[in-house]
C-alpha cells in the first residue's frame, strides 16, 4: 500500500485479540442457546461478537461445536473475527458432558497455559460405548485426570442433575458457571439481564443459573467432583419382610454364609417381582444344592465363590425377558414417572410413548402354552407373514395400552408357556456342567457359572448372546483339565463381549483347540 507521495506504508497488525470460547453440545442440550446468550451478552456490553457452530453428527450422533469470538470496539472499527477455534488459542471451553470435555481436550482446544475448562461431570454414552456386548463405557477418571493436566482451571461438576432439580436445561447451568469463572470480563447482573430477556422459561433457567453460579463460586475442591464408576449397592437383609411367604425366604437367605446375604436377598426381590414368592423359592432351591456342592469342595477357602457366582446368574437365568416382562415394564406407573422426569414434563402437559416393536414369531409362540407354540413354530408358512416388519405402537394411546396390559396379565401362566420350559432346560443344562466339574476344577467351574453374563436381552440380542454362550461351555472339558482352565475361561468370555458377531470369540477357541 502506497501514500499520495509514493512511499509504502507498512502494514500495521493489532495486538490486542479476542476471547475465545468454545462450546460443546449434543442436540436437545441448548448449545445453540448458550452461544446466542453468550454473543447477546457481549453485544449488550457494547463489544464486537460473532458465533459458528459447526455440526459433528459423525463424531457421536449429534455432538456440535459453537465457536464465539469477542472483542471491545476500537476506533469505531469491526473487527474480523475467526469462524473456527484454532489450538492454543481457545480462552475457555464449556463441555455440556464429560466425554465432550475429553474431546475438546484431544482437540488441543483446551491448553495449560490459556484455557479454563467448564464441564459437567454426567455421562451420556455415546453410540461406540452401546454397540458393544460388554462394558464399552470409558473411565470418567481418565478425562478428570487428564484435564487436571491440560487445562489452566477446570470447573466441574454434575449440571445435569442440577438443571434437572431446577427444571430446566444444561445450558443455564453452564451459563451460570461461566459468569462465576471470572474468565469474561462482565458483571452477574449483566449474565441474568441475557436470561430474563429470553421469552419462555425465565425463571426456571435463572434458578438453574444461580444455583450453578453458587455451586462453581466454591474453593476448587468442593465445586470439582471426584468420579468413580458407579458400584451396584445391595440392600441388606431385612429382619423381617412383613409378609409370611417372604418371610420364609428371608429366614432361608440367613441358612447361607452372610457374605452372600444380600446379592441372594436381591435375587429373591427380584424374582418375586418377575414371578411371585413361589419362583423366588425355586431360585433358593438352586442356590442351595450349590451350596451345598461348595461346600464339600472346600469353598469356604476360596470365600464361596462358586455359591456367589451361583447367586447373581441363577437370578439373572431366571429372569429371561419374554414378552410378558417387556409388556409389564411398559405399562407400570414407575416407567411414565421416569419418562416425564427425564423430560422435564411440566405441570398439565400431556405425553405420549412410542415404541417400536418388531416380535418375531419365536417370541409370539414362546409366549403360548408349550404344546400350541411348538404347533405355531411348525407351520411359519401360515403365521410368518403377521411378523414380517416392526410397528410403532403409542403406547399412551387406551387401546394400546390396554393391549399391553393384557399382555403383562399373562405372568400367572407363565410357568406353562414355551419360552420358559426351554429357558429352564437350558439353565438345568448349565447348571449341571458347572456341578460336573467342580471337583476337578473349582475355579473352572466358578467360570462356568460366570459365562452366563453373555445371555442378556430378547429377540435376536438374546439368540446371540447364547449362541457364544452355548460354544464357550462348549470348550469346558477341553479346559477343565487345565491348571490355567479358569484364565481361558475367562479370556474367551471377554473375547465374546469385544463384538456383536463374535468375530474375537472364534478367533480365541482356534487358539484352544491347539492347546
Amino acid at each position: 500500500m502506497n501514500d499520495l507521495s509514493g512511499t509504502p506504508t507498512p502494514t500495521r497488525y493489532t495486538t490486542e485479540r479476542p476471547i475465545c470460547v468454545a462450546v460443546l453440545a449434543m442436540g436437545g442440550q441448548g448449545g445453540g442457546v448458550l452461544s446466542d446468550w453468550i454473543v447477546e451478552l457481549a453485544e449488550s456490553q457494547g463489544w464486537h461478537a460473532q458465533s459458528t457452530s459447526v455440526p459433528g453428527v459423525a463424531q457421536r450422533t449429534g455432538s456440535t461445536l459453537y465457536y464465539v469470538e469477542m472483542l471491545p470496539p476500537k476506533g469505531g472499527r469491526a473487527p474480523i473475527l475467526s469462524l473456527m477455534p484454532a489450538p492454543g488459542e481457545v480462552d475457555v471451553v464449556l463441555a455440556a458432558e464429560l466425554a465432550e470435555a475429553g474431546r475438546s481436550i484431544l482437540r488441543g482446544l483446551v491448553t495449560p497455559d490459556r484455557s479454563t475448562l467448564i464441564a459437567s461431570t454426567h455421562r451420556l454414552y455415546s453410540v461406540a460405548e452401546k454397540e458393544k456386548p460388554g462394558d464399552a463405557t470409558i473411565d470418567p477418571n481418565v478425562i478428570v485426570e487428564a484435564a487436571g493436566v491440560a487445562a489452566r482451571r477446570v470447573i466441574a461438576f454434575d449440571m445435569e442433575t442440577l438443571a434437572t432439580k431446577n427444571n430446566s436445561m444444561i445450558s443455564a447451568c453452564l451459563f451460570g458457571a461461566l459468569a462465576a469463572s471470572g474468565t469474561l470480563p462482565f458483571k452477574r447482573d449483566a449474565f441474568e439481564a441475557i436470561i430474563s430477556a429470553g421469552g419462555r422459561g425465565i425463571e426456571t433457567s435463572l434458578k438453574a443459573f444461580r444455583a450453578a453460579h453458587d455451586q462453581a463460586a466454591q474453593p476448587p475442591a468442593a465445586a470439582r467432583s471426584i468420579l468413580k464408576r458407579p458400584a451396584k449397592r445391595f440392600a441388606p437383609l431385612p429382619a423381617a419382610a412383613g409378609r409370611a411367604d417372604l418371610d420364609t425366604l428371608v429366614a432361608r437367605i440367613r441358612e447361607f454364609p452372610e457374605p452372600l446375604h444380600a446379592i441372594l436377598y436381591a435375587g429373591v426381590k427380584h424374582l418375586t417381582d418377575f414371578q411371585d414368592p413361589a419362583y423366588a423359592g425355586e431360585y433358593i432351591d438352586r442356590v442351595a444344592k450349590l451350596s451345598a456342592l461348595d461346600r464339600t469342595h472346600d469353598g469356604a477357602a476360596k470365600a464361596y465363590a462358586f455359591t456367589a457366582a451361583a447367586a447373581k446368574y441363577v437370578a439373572v437365568a431366571m429372569t429371561y425377558d419374554d414378552v410378558i416382562r417387556v409388556a409389564d415394564l411398559k405399562t407400570r406407573a414407575s416407567r411414565y414417572e421416569r419418562v416425564t422426569r427425564e423430560n422435564s414434563v411440566g405441570e398439565g402437559q400431556i405425553v405420549y410413548t412410542t415404541e417400536y416393536m418388531h416380535p418375531r414369531l419365536e417370541e409370539v409362540a414362546g409366549t403360548m402354552p408349550a404344546p400350541l407354540g411348538r404347533f405355531l413354530e411348525s407351520n411359519p408358512a401360515l403365521f410368518g407373514w403377521a411378523f414380517r416388519k416392526g410397528r410403532r405402537v403409542r403406547s399412551g394411546t387406551i387401546h394400546w395400552f390396554l393391549m399391553l396390559y393384557a399382555l403383562a396379565a399373562f405372568r400367572p401362566i407363565r410357568r406353562t408357556t414355551l419360552r420358559h420350559k426351554r429357558e429352564m432346560a437350558h439353565l438345568e443344562k448349565w447348571l449341571s456342567v458347572a456341578a460336573a466339574h467342580i471337583a476337578q476344577n473349582y475355579d473352572v467351574a466358578v467360570e462356568v457359572l460366570n459365562a452366563r453374563r453373555l445371555v442378556k436381552g430378547y429377540s435376536d440380542t438374546h439368540a446371540r448372546g447364547e449362541s457364544k454362550f452355548d460354544r464357550i461351555i462348549g470348550a469346558v472339558p477341553l479346559l477343565a483339565p487345565r491348571a490355567d482352565g479358569a484364565d481361558w475361561m475367562r479370556r474367551l468370555r471377554d473375547a465374546a463381549l469385544l463384538d456383536e458377531d463374535g468375530i474375537a470369540l472364534d478367533g480365541a477357541l482356534k487358539t484352544i483347540s491347539t492347546l
